[in-house]
């Protein structure tokens, strides 16, 4: 048998459940609204762009193993327009809202869905002041009774802005001009900020700006592009943020420490990331001490990091997604490329992943360790 064979047969192994879903075109977006749809959104250039949001197959909660399943099993519930290209896309909690952030990122667009139709309908705009041609704006929602958008596309630029008023309720108030790569809300008055550089810093709110961070870049980064998450409280014991470069270096570090990472190995990524955007790393919510990384190839790539301790070489992960790459034209020709990938809110092994190629995948993955 050819390797796409070989993998078909193998994914009956190593899967609970298998989805896999065709777009109309790629996305950077996958954003939970409860835990049985998802938003998606196109980025292509100079191109009306589809905001849709998905309702995931029901069969989702079948125990036995289904192995694998035919496509378009997704149902389109909602659904709209962009005219520019979307490379974020943040669900307002409890409302009705969406923010998006894209090219060109001259504002942020503020979309509605309608209540008594299936259309996405965009309501209003927050003004970008920051004019950085080809950078745009990352986002993050601090969820209140009045919440509030933060956003930036450099630490000079970081504020947040009330969503109803657009009265700005934070800046950083720096000259400072670190590009940012993400921005994450961790309660009602901190986020945590992680720029391109390996630059990470934790921020709250009710303060002037005097962030807990590593003011230099990770030691010994030796450049790179990097990207970091922040665990949620309560997701288990050790270092709670993680912070991967595109050349395959992944840190974990402790929050009263920054400077100092307790961990720090090299995954073993077939080369750098081609496009250090697309660099992902998730913490598993469901499952003590687990993580995926994505935005080197074609696959997505799940770590046990319990064991972790100091500077090692080279680790494996404990399971790898291929699906991208063998259900693309049985794996012949250049494999599409992983462009995000997200943990199942509830359910604890259960990824979502798109690919450049327009593909979604929902995949239940199977701990072999536990059957040997």
């Amino acid at each position: 048998m050819d390797p796409a064979e070989d993998w078909l047969v193998e994914s009956l192994r190593l899967y609970q459940d298998f989805h896999a879903f065709d777009l109309p075109g790629a996305t950077r977006v996958l954003e939970w609204v409860g835990d049985k749809g998802v938003f998606v959104a196109g980025y292509e250039n100079l191109k009306k762009n589809e905001i849709l949001h998905l309702l995931l197959p029901l069969r989702l909660s079948v125990k036995e193993n289904q192995g694998l399943l035919p496509e378009r099993d997704f149902k389109v519930r909602h659904g709209g327009f962009s005219d520019r290209s979307v490379f974020d896309l943040k669900h307002v909690p409890d409302t009705r809202l969406l923010v998006t952030s894209g090219l060109p990122g001259c504002h942020l667009q503020v979309w509605q869905v309608t209540e008594d139709s299936d259309v996405i309908e965009a309501v209003s705009t927050i003004a970008v002041h920051e004019k950085e041609g080809s950078l745009w704006p990352r986002i993050a929602i601090f969820s209140s009774v009045a919440p509030g958008v933060l956003h930036g596309v450099r630490l000079s630029g970081l504020k947040v802005v009330d969503l109803e008023s657009q009265k700005t309720t934070y800046t950083s108030g720096v000259s400072d001009s670190e590009e940012l790569s993400s921005l994450q809300v961790l309660d009602a008055d901190t986020f945590a900020f992680c720029c391109t550089s390996g630059r990470l810093g934790l921020v709250d709110t009710r303060q002037k700006w005097a962030p807990s961070e590593n003011v230099s870049p990770n030691p010994g980064s030796g450049g790179g592009s990097w990207c970091a998450e922040v665990r949620a409280k309560g997701q288990g014991p050790g270092p709670n943020i993680a912070s991967l470069c595109s050349d395959g270096r992944l840190c974990l570090l402790d929050p009263r420490d920054l400077c100092h990472p307790v961990s720090s190995v090299q995954c073993p990524v077939s080369s750098p990331s081609p496009d250090p955007e697309l660099l992902r790393v998730t913490w598993a919510p469901g499952l003590d001490n687990c993580l995926a990384i994505s935005g080197f190839d074609g696959t997505v790539l799940v770590y046990d990091v319990t064991s972790w301790n100091g500077l090692e070489s080279q680790v494996e992960p404990l399971f790898t997604h291929r699906g991208h790459i063998f259900l693309d034209g049985n794996g012949i020709g250049t494999a599409p490329l992983v462009t995000t990938h997200t943990w199942h809110p509830r359910k604890p092994r259960t990824l979502l992943s798109a690919a450049s190629d327009a593909s979604v995948h929902v995949w239940n993955w199977v701990d072999l360790r536990a059957s040997r």
